[in-house]
């Protein structure tokens, strides 16, 4: 194990994600893998309509979230009536009850700061591949925020599905980070690098709206211990440390990912359904819009989800 000589929030002394710390680890992970949902079936949670969860809906969603970082809620009311602004207040009343409250007003949100996702010709939206209809690489969301203003927590709802298309896989950051720990833990000594990932400046029009972002992939959140993840499967847009161990760990992450296996779970929200809980690794595969077009609103949190620590 290399000396560490590195900021302490990308190596936590002691408890499971300190590399050097094997006993706490092993203890945490044979917890995790016998305790996680291993359908994504095992993930929904019904419940009445969008807002405020009866105490019955937030065990069953906190007990999804404390086992897999994520839940997916279905609503009996799907909402159909409610005004745009009326369903994204009530989406907001959902992620209250969890602790979410900070949003992260990013570049193309609403107003209130949530976004409504939609297929989108011109302007500055259409510029990225979250407002057309083509397939999103494996990714957490807000990658490439700065450090005091990562993306913890999401809730993304479905207001209208695609025709066709439109799906989501889905992993567990902490799961991802169990099968790079146990095939090398030199992995994770690279992916917790403070410089391991840099996302390039952001520039349009020759104006620099965001500077280049450098940061670990893997990091432990200092108001809850939990374990962070930023990443974007993304070539064009991603620099990684120029080092043999980042490279290898960035190649058994790659191919992790584009395995399909067991660790990857697979859905396609209807109308009315969404997903709630910490940032979570996911993709989309490509869609074809029908007559309305789909129609998906996102919250992002700079706010992990209460009760969802190590």
């Amino acid at each position: 194990m290399p000396a560490r000589g590195e900021p302490a929030h990308c190596f936590p002394q002691g408890g499971p994600f300190d590399p050097e710390d094997s006993e706490a680890y092993l203890r945490w992970r044979d917890a995790k893998l016998a305790g996680r949902p291993v359908r994504a079936e095992n993930l929904l949670v019904e419940i009445a309509a969008p807002g405020r969860p009866s105490k019955t809906e937030h065990k069953a969603i906190l007990d999804r979230c404390r086992r897999a970082n994520m839940a997916v809620y279905a609503c009996r009311d799907v909402g159909e009536g409610l005004a745009p602004g009326e369903l994204k207040a009530r989406l907001a009343e959902l992620g209250a009850a969890f602790g979410l409250h900070r949003l992260d007003s990013n570049l193309c949100a609403d107003e209130d700061g949530i976004t409504a996702l939609e297929v989108r010709e011109g302007g500055a939206a259409g510029e990225y591949i979250p407002y057309s209809n083509r397939p999103l690489s494996w990714h957490t969301d807000g990658y490439y925020n700065s450090a005091d203003e990562q993306v913890r927590g999401l809730i993304l709802h479905c207001g209208r599905p695609a025709a066709s298309g439109g799906a989501n896989a889905l992993m567990d950051p902490e799961i991802a980070y169990i099968r790079l720990r146990d095939e090398n833990p030199e992995y994770i000594v690279a992916l917790m690098h403070p410089q391991a990932m840099t996302i390039p400046p952001n520039t349009t029009g020759g104006k620099e709206i965001r500077p280049a972002r450098t940061g670990p992939v893997f990091s432990v959140d200092p108001a809850s211990g939990a374990l962070h993840m930023r990443y974007s499967a993304r070539k064009v847009n991603v620099i990684w440390r120029d080092d043999s161990a980042t490279k290898s760990a960035v190649d058994f992450l790659t191919g992790l990912l584009a395995a399909d296996g067991p660790d990857t779970l697979h859905w396609r929200l209807g109308a009315g359904q969404g997903y709630i809980g910490n940032n979570v690794l996911h993709n989309r595969s490509a869609f074809e819009d029908g007559e309305e077009g789909r129609l998906l609103y996102r919250a992002r949190y700079f706010d992990r989800m209460e009760g969802t620590g190590p």
